[in-house]
């Protein structure tokens, strides 16, 4: 099964993926965030303190695309938390935000153990004024349709609860 979870800034979208997830006997928390400064660093503090102990982390940058393709165990879930911090890393060069943007769709239907993706929704929001930004919340929208549309199972959670977009909670 292969989820996308959306939402804003502490909507309590990675509490719920991670809910979602503790239902398989394995999951390997694919982490994308680097802690770039120390409030960066006490957020990430924050989610692995939420985790529990027997769960894998890895964290990822330019191999997810290879990780998802690799991704083959029934029993096992991979939580990628989150892309729109994975996409950031891009942001500087658009010829490698572009390959990413069309290299993890592809990555993603290559998997056939159950994924749970974690994104942020950037839709919601009016245009903004910084090229720069303008520029990632395109890729990132763009992302976000062409995961959604290969996903059996979409949800948007806002104050930290879901709207299911697609499929049901089964």
């Amino acid at each position: 099964m292969r989820e996308l979870v959306l939402g804003g800034v502490s909507s309590g979208k990675s509490a719920w993926a991670e809910a979602r997830a503790a239902r398989h006997p394995r999951v390997t928390y694919v982490a994308t965030a680097e802690a770039m400064d120390e409030e960066m660093a006490e957020r990430l503090r924050r989610h692995r303190a939420r985790r529990p102990a027997h769960w894998r982390t890895v964290t990822t940058g330019d191999e997810l695309p290879d990780l998802l393709r690799a991704h083959r165990e029934a029993d096992h879930c991979l939580l990628v938390d989150g892309l729109g911090l994975w996409l950031a890393r891009f942001v500087d060069d658009v010829v490698r935000l572009q390959a990413a943007v069309e290299a993890l769709p592809a990555a993603l239907e290559a998997a056939s153990g159950p994924v749970l993706l974690v994104s942020d929704e950037v839709g919601l929001g009016g245009v903004a004024a910084h090229p720069v930004a303008r520029r990632f919340a395109d890729h990132l929208g763009r992302l976000n349709q062409a995961l959604a549309a290969r996903c059996a199972r979409v949800v948007l959670v806002a104050a930290g609860l879901p709207l299911f977009l697609k499929g049901d909670l089964q």
